[in-house]
């Protein structure tokens, strides 16, 4: 048989630990592009969030009236805090979904190439069945 088959590159860089997925540090593009992360950085942290939800509690002594009292919790609180809180949600679940998204790739990739690596060793198993049949006849 001249069969010999090859596993896929990423299967044996993945068993090596060699495979990492891409990380949002390294799309950063130009001046603006590394501004914009740096403050979505420091806005996206709990640390801000709690920040936010003191500066917010600053202001709750000199509400008086019921809505006041709804004006301070929706424009200031809410939207103070909870800006926060969903940038860190959102940076959490972008970046699990990115991992996810990246592997399955590189998986379908890795077992195409396997497929083809078997369609690869049929036709070698073909060639040697075709021989056998004729020398037995």
């Amino acid at each position: 048989m001249t069969f010999k088959h090859v596993p896929h590159p990423h299967l044996v860089r993945r068993q090596r630990g060699e495979v990492r997925p891409p990380k949002v540090k390294d799309e950063h593009v130009g001046l603006n592009g590394k501004i914009a992360v740096a403050v979505t950085n420091g806005v996206g942290t709990m640390w801000c969030a709690y920040v936010f939800a003191f500066l917010a509690l600053i202001a709750l002594p000199y509400v008086h009236t019921t809505l006041q009292l709804i004006q301070w919790i929706s424009q200031t609180f809410i939207q103070l805090v909870m800006l926060s809180v969903i940038m860190v949600g959102q940076g959490v679940q972008g970046s699990a979904g990115d991992k996810r998204a990246e592997l399955t790739y590189n998986d379908a990739e890795a077992v195409l190439h396997e497929c083809l690596e078997i369609q690869r060793h049929l036709q070698e198993q073909d060639k040697e069945l075709v021989k056998l049949t004729a020398n037995a006849k």
